[in-house]
């Protein structure tokens, strides 16, 4: 009896397995490239995927700094990858998405103490309602707003430090996503609202890279929107409390590990000979086309000329 239940537990685990490592683990990045002589910048690098992304960069060598809000986390996060690389170039400084005034702040700070940009990862993201430090919709704030301000304090050293790239953290949640001129940028309440506030920054996303991607040209530095998957991490920390106990068994089921959903940003960081795709967006590490609304150039161009204006660069 007890071989015939082993037998019986055997094949559902067997297709388990096959079903994980074959659909759901997704691709590898297979790369050897160093980045040693390099500087990396990753919002939200002290957790999730954006930690092991910075992991894996410091064991090649780079200069990491971890842009992040919370300061205890991202000190032991430092701490951690330090301990795991053995490269102690991994550094700690104070950013918060939500506020225009602390992009502005860290960026000078960082034109002042770090010669090089090499590669910039934004990263960060939530899945929220609610209203920033600007008074706009947190989400689309901190997911894109605040990355676009930042990479356009920085462009002048990336620029510099050519070639160099940025690589941004989309989502497919971006089919669900629309851009509605009139109502993106406004605070939401209710998770449903979130979500589709969360939809529409992913959107923004893909939008932004393939504008900048047109604005870079000539300039070797190149940049690539991907799908990370869909990873078991603390972003579902925002969760309704209700919906955790039904969602978390399926996440620790079907869902990427950490280490497996930063392998996309991994390969748009590092793969040599992908110059060509700038602009594109990728997943398993492969560009892939997203929907049709997330290559509308008239909407990209719009978006950022809108972009501008919500954080105060325009004219």
């Amino acid at each position: 009896m007890a071989a015939e239940a082993l037998a019986w537990l055997a094949l559902p685990l067997g297709l388990y397995a096959l079903l994980y490592y074959n659909f759901l683990k997704g691709a590898k990045c297979r790369n050897e490239t160093s980045l040693r002589g390099k500087t990396v910048l990753i919002t939200g690098g002290n957790t999730g995927i954006g930690q092991a992304t910075a992991l894996d960069l410091a064991r090649r060598g780079a200069r990491v700094i971890l842009a992040c809000r919370d300061r205890a986390r991202a000190e032991a996060a430092v701490y951690d990858i330090r301990r795991e690389s053995g490269n102690n170039e991994v550094l700690f400084m104070s950013l918060d998405l939500a506020s225009f005034k602390s992009v502005r702040g860290f960026a000078e700070a960082f034109l002042k103490s770090e010669p090089r940009l090499d590669i910039l990862i934004n990263n960060a993201g939530l899945w929220a309602g609610g209203r920033s430090e600007d008074g706009l919709n947190l989400a689309f704030q901190v997911n894109h707003l605040s990355h676009f301000l930042l990479t356009h304090l920085l462009l002048g050293r990336l620029k510099h430090c050519a070639p160099s790239r940025v690589v941004v953290v989309a989502s497919s949640a971006h089919r669900s996503g629309k851009i509605d001129f009139q109502n993106i940028h406004k605070p939401v309440d209710g998770h449903l609202q979130a979500f589709h506030s969360y939809c529409n920054s992913k959107l923004a996303n893909i939008l932004y890279v393939q504008e900048l991607a047109s604005r870079l040209e000539g300039t070797d530095v190149t940049c690539y929107a991907l799908h990370p998957g869909v990873v078991n991490t603390a972003f579902f920390r925002y969760l309704p409390v209700w919906l955790k106990p039904l969602f978390l068994p399926f996440s620790w089921l079907l869902f990427r590990d950490e280490t497996d959903g930063a392998q996309t940003s991994i390969y748009c960081a590092t793969q040599e000979g992908i110059e060509m795709y700038s602009g594109r967006y990728f997943a398993d590490c492969w560009p892939l086309e997203p929907k049709p609304h997330a290559r509308d150039a008239a909407v990209a161009q719009k978006l950022w000329e809108a972009s501008e204006k919500m954080v105060g660069l325009a004219a």
